[in-house]
């Protein structure tokens, strides 16, 4: 894949990324309207985690990761890559199909594992029923993610983010009908949880099928290839499962503050918009282009994916940190506060906000970074680093709980991510010339990091000259629209000013990006003529 391609492709997943983001918050707006930080939406946030939580395990995070450079390798050398995808998508169900039997049954332990807090009142046995509901999600989504990495793997990126947009669609569709039919809401939101699994799983095999691709029906069957498989991927799951417990944590101590569990889930989903949007297209993207550029010994192609995907989640990364920083008060005004979501949940949503936020370009950074052990095959060392980020972040957490209250969680996930980073790049200097930074990353950077300063200062300006407008219920949408357009234009402007960004570069991406899609589609329709 050429450079410029490989940016073409995280365009294409950030893109979709991107508006699925934005239909989620829409969705989180009207949840945070109707039900604001009170018993219903924090059993449904920890209701809805948990199925998120295990998915990690078993999908993208984990499983996924050492699926797709297998296949990958395998279709780069024209082996039985179907025949493999077919085996791990069966064996996968029907391990799924009984963890999801047992994690119906087992519901009242895992929501005092996410939330032990919620015991003795209203929101446990809320939380019990939603999750029972929702809990078979993870089993149509580890699915459905399984099916997007072979797509991936085969360059096709489209499909794979698109389905995404369709769930936060259905739970919008659907609050409005529950809105109209006098429905339950807390209900009919775990019930499209589960339902919209579905929907992605079904629109993603048909996708598949587009492409001559089949993974038709087989009785599971443990393979030496499966076998392979499970070795590499038990370390990726039990990093997975350590990441989780970072979650567990943070859950943890906000359960003991009412409101906090909404207060944080709401920080979380905003800082989660650039790292969604970057740091997930950028992993999506550069695990099978590098898995593919190892098995050719491409290690001049490998550097120069790395350092662009690295270069590209900085570019957009820092000044998105230093926003949320700057301006977390008005964005959370602006998005949340309405309805039953009052200005004193916004200040304490923002405070969450701002100290994720700091930690922003490390939890980018770490998408970057772990392709290259997961391209390798090397699953044991990310695993070891997310152990020593996991006790950062509960003696953090729990340590700083009597000091800072529910922010602890935010701190101890911000550190974390930031020891995770550091142990991941001393980890990769050993892997040769495909991990080292070019003259053009370094020279670049620092120019980033100066107009994301100059942006900060600008961002603080404005505020203070638009005064109590940036907050009040009137004009605080287009004060907001104001601050984001400005800094977006000081920023911008920065980076032009000093060569951190070429315009004719610029200009120059988008005519072969342009070029290159024309020629895909061309591909496309030639492959599925053959």
């Amino acid at each position: 894949m050429k450079p410029i391609r490989l940016v073409h492709g995280f365009l294409t997943v950030g893109v979709w990324t991107l508006l699925s983001r934005i239909v989620g918050f829409i969705r989180d707006a009207m949840v945070a309207a109707w039900l604001g930080s009170g018993p219903v939406a924090e059993a449904y946030i920890v209701a809805q985690s948990l199925p998120n939580m295990f998915r990690r395990f078993f999908a993208e995070g984990a499983f996924n990761m050492a699926f797709v450079p297998m296949f990958a390798k395998k279709l780069e050398a024209g082996e039985d890559a179907e025949g493999f995808a077919r085996d791990a998508y069966w064996g996968m169900a029907a391990l799924l199909t009984v963890f999801s039997i047992l994690g119906h049954f087992s519901m009242p332990l895992l929501v005092l594992l996410m939330a032990k807090g919620f015991h003795g009142d209203e929101r446990f046995d809320l939380a019990v029923t939603l999750g029972q509901i929702c809990f078979p999600y993870i089993l149509f989504i580890s699915l459905t993610a399984l099916l997007s990495g072979v797509l991936n793997a085969m360059g096709r990126f489209f499909a794979t983010a698109v389905a995404p947009v369709l769930m936060n669609v259905f739970l919008v569709v659907s609050m409005f009908g529950a809105d109209w039919f006098g429905w339950d809401l807390g209900r009919t939101l775990a019930w499209t949880v589960t339902l919209s699994g579905v929907l992605q799983l079904v629109f993603v095999w048909a996708v598949l099928r587009t492409q001559k691709f089949s993974v038709a029906f087989r009785w599971p069957r443990l393979t030496p290839e499966l076998k392979r498989l499970a070795i590499i991927a038990a370390p990726a799951v039990l990093a997975g499962g350590v990441v989780q417990i970072n979650l567990l944590v943070g859950r943890q101590v906000a359960s003991f503050t009412e409101g906090a569990v909404a207060w944080l889930y709401n920080a979380d989903r905003l800082y989660q918009l650039p790292l969604g949007v970057v740091g997930i297209a950028i992993g999506v993207v550069l695990l099978p282009d590098l898995s593919r550029r190892l098995r050719a010994e491409d290690e001049t192609g490998g550097r120069e994916s790395f350092n662009r995907g690295a270069e590209f989640a900085l570019f957009l990364t820092v000044p998105a940190a230093v926003a949320l920083m700057v301006i977390a008060l008005p964005i959370i005004s602006v998005l949340f506060e309405r309805g039953e979501y009052t200005a004193a949940d916004s200040r304490a949503t923002a405070m969450a906000l701002a100290i994720y936020a700091l930690g922003l370009p490390a939890f980018v950074l770490h998408k970057v970074l772990q392709p290259l052990y997961y391209a390798r095959e090397d699953t044991r060392r990310p695993f070891n680093f997310a152990v020593i980020s996991m006790v950062v972040n509960a003696v953090a957490a729990f340590g700083l709980m009597p000091v800072f209250g529910y922010l602890a969680a935010a701190v101890g996930t911000t550190l974390s991510s930031w020891v995770m980073v550091a142990q991941l790049w001393h980890g990769a200097r050993s892997m040769g010339t495909a991990t080292r930074l070019d003259d053009r990353f370094r020279r670049r950077v620092p120019l980033i990091l100066l107009a994301a300063g100059v942006m900060g200062v600008a961002l603080w300006l404005m505020w203070w000259a638009m005064g109590d407008a940036v907050l009040a219920r009137g004009t605080r949408t287009p004060a907001l629209a104001v601050l984001v357009l400005g800094g977006a234009a000081v920023y911008f402007g920065t980076v032009l000013a000093t060569g951190g960004m070429g315009l004719a570069e610029l200009k120059s991406f988008l005519r072969r990006r342009n070029r290159d899609k024309a020629s895909d589609q061309g591909g496309d329709q030639g492959s599925d003529k053959s």
